[in-house]
């Protein structure tokens, strides 16, 4: 089974991911955990460029970096995963390429999926679970944290509203593929509700 999580800066992905592996180890489910960019040797040299770049970067540019990290990555991390028969949860995948450099950039979405129809070739996952938080919301926690933010979360906020709608598009028109959660809600109760979702497909 191949999951990928997705959301707007700040909406509490990487919690929930960790409390789905807890999970998955309580119930001795195989799995590989992974993320993108970076979830390979090639693609953490290709993060750097991508999230840490000082210099400003064309809008091409970025969208071929993100293509070449996740045609690696498909080929050599998660295929191989799903065909030694384990749950493959992912940290971002080509839909935060749609929202991203599509919605949030201008770039065509139909050019971006004929691109990464190539990148991923028939990897496409099950379910894709989009927490949702305000981008106000997500900012004030990623100022909470303490840390810096890199290249993208730095963008003007009208570029993150403008992601965080196209996720909801996308989710719209994929309903059978998202389960959309409310990044607001506790997140014991968002993780039972993903819990669940992921007991009926196994």
């Amino acid at each position: 089974m191949f999951i990928t999580f997705e959301g707007p800066e700040g909406s509490g992905k990487s919690t929930q991911i960790k409390m789905l592996l807890e999970r998955l180890k309580q119930e001795k489910i195989p799995y590989t955990k992974t993320f993108e960019p970076g979830g390979t040797p090639l693609g953490q040299e290709i993060r750097k460029l991508l999230l840490h770049r000082p210099e400003p970067m064309a809008e091409r540019a970025e969208l071929f970096l993100y293509a070449a990290d996740r045609a690696e990555h498909v080929k050599t991390v998660i295929k191989p995963a799903l065909e030694r028969g384990e749950v493959v949860i992912c940290d971002r995948y080509y839909h935060s390429t749609m929202a991203y450099q599509g919605y949030g950039r201008g770039i065509s979405l139909e050019l971006i999926r004929n691109i990464m129809d190539i990148a991923i070739s028939d990897a496409e996952p099950e379910r894709v679970f989009l927490i949702d938080v305000p981008v106000e919301e997500g900012f004030k926690r990623i100022k909470t944290s303490g840390r810096d933010k890199d290249r993208i979360e730095s963008e003007a906020l009208s570029f993150h509203q403008r992601l965080r709608e196209g996720y909801l598009e996308m989710a719209q028109k994929e309903e059978e593929r998202f389960l959309v959660l409310d990044g607001t809600r506790s997140p014991e109760e968002i993780h039972e509700k993903i819990w669940d979702e992921v007991k009926r497909c196994l």
